[in-house]
């Protein structure tokens, strides 16, 4: 799927910023793809841009109503429907990364075929995929993996995208989810594919290259997660990675919305990635440790990072804090 930009983010009426954080990482990491934002009343969340009306970013070019906004269950809420069918109306293509496909929503779906205009289901490929067949293929690949979810493996993927370009490298960042998908403008929401085609789906993904280009796959779930280790799994052996980042959460206690499950340990998540991924590529390895140290203070997090050094013998790092420099260093070796 290839999305018209400038992107006009549509936060709807979600109660926190939590809600819109779709939205937030395209703002992150491609502030330059966004025009502004637009907010129903009783919004309660902000992405620090300017608020518009769909006529004024109709009026300074927005080509996308990007629907930045998520919810349980992933459907659409009756309260957004008027506005995406009055962007339609304006000419405007529709994005979203929820479960429900835009044209199952008469209202919206009606005005698209009046206007003519494209609508975008990203969790919903249109790519049809083969199963993985695991024959080597020239490039290199580095695959961010979790001890649970949503503990910044789209994040870790694309500061080490950021720093690589940075240096000159050939690189390229490669979205497994709806947000990474906005914000490169291409890739395979993966948790939508058919099980049996999901690492074909990463094979495709990840084509063969240039033996000095790296691409740098965006993990999802974990091993260790019962809800999502399929996924995970999938895209350890469609990937065929040459290098591993360890991503993790030092503050959690179980994973994530499961109580009743203790989060994994590093090292046994390491030597379980490390381990199917040798299935694929006998030469994978694990580089280094992408840390989201968001809850912890300054000196706090850098205690910590020191910590893991010195226990692992890995570089470790916050992508946000740090930058991923250290981990492109032992990147730039393999």
């Amino acid at each position: 799927m290839q999305l018209k930009r400038p992107y006009l983010l549509f936060l709807g009426d979600v109660p926190d910023r939590l809600a819109a954080k779709t939205a937030q990482g395209i703002k992150d990491w491609r502030p330059e793809h966004c025009l502004g934002q637009l907010r129903l009343p009783g919004c309660r969340a902000d992405l620090g841009i300017r608020d518009m009306t769909l006529e004024a970013a109709v009026e300074q070019g927005a080509r996308t109503l990007v629907v930045g906004a998520v919810n349980r269950g992933g459907v659409f809420a009756p309260s957004w429907i008027e506005a995406i069918v009055k962007a339609i109306g304006l000419g405007m293509d529709v994005a979203t990364g929820l479960h429900t496909r835009l044209s199952e929503v008469p209202a919206i779906a009606e005005a698209a075929a009046r206007q003519r205009i494209e609508l975008f289901d990203l969790r919903h490929p249109r790519q049809r995929f083969e199963v993985a067949n695991g024959a080597r293929r020239p490039g290199k690949r580095a695959l961010a993996v979790g001890t649970d979810c949503a503990v910044g493996k789209k994040y870790t993927a694309l500061a080490l995208e950021r720093e690589m370009l940075a240096r000159g490298m050939q690189a390229t960042f490669r979205a497994t989810g709806q947000t990474g998908i906005f914000i490169a403008g291409r890739g395979v929401a993966i948790d939508a594919v058919v099980a049996d085609f999901i690492s074909g789906a990463v094979e495709w993904l990840c084509p063969a290259n240039a033996p000095d280009h790296w691409d740098l796959v965006e993990g999802q779930g974990s091993l260790f997660h019962p809800s999502f280790a399929g996924v995970a799994l999938g895209l350890i052996h469609g990937s065929q990675p040459d290098a591993l980042i360890l991503c993790h959460e030092p503050t959690r206690t179980h994973l994530r919305g499961l109580p009743h499950y203790p989060l994994p340990g590093i090292q046994p998540t390491i030597d379980s990635c490390l381990a199917h991924a040798r299935l694929v590529n006998p030469a994978a390895v694990c580089v280094g440790m992408s840390v989201n140290t968001e809850a912890l203070a300054d000196s706090e997090a850098e205690d910590y990072l020191g910590g893991l050094e010195q226990r692992y013998g890995l570089p470790a790092a916050d992508p946000i804090r740090h930058g991923m420099a250290r981990l492109v260093d032992a990147l730039a070796k393999i």
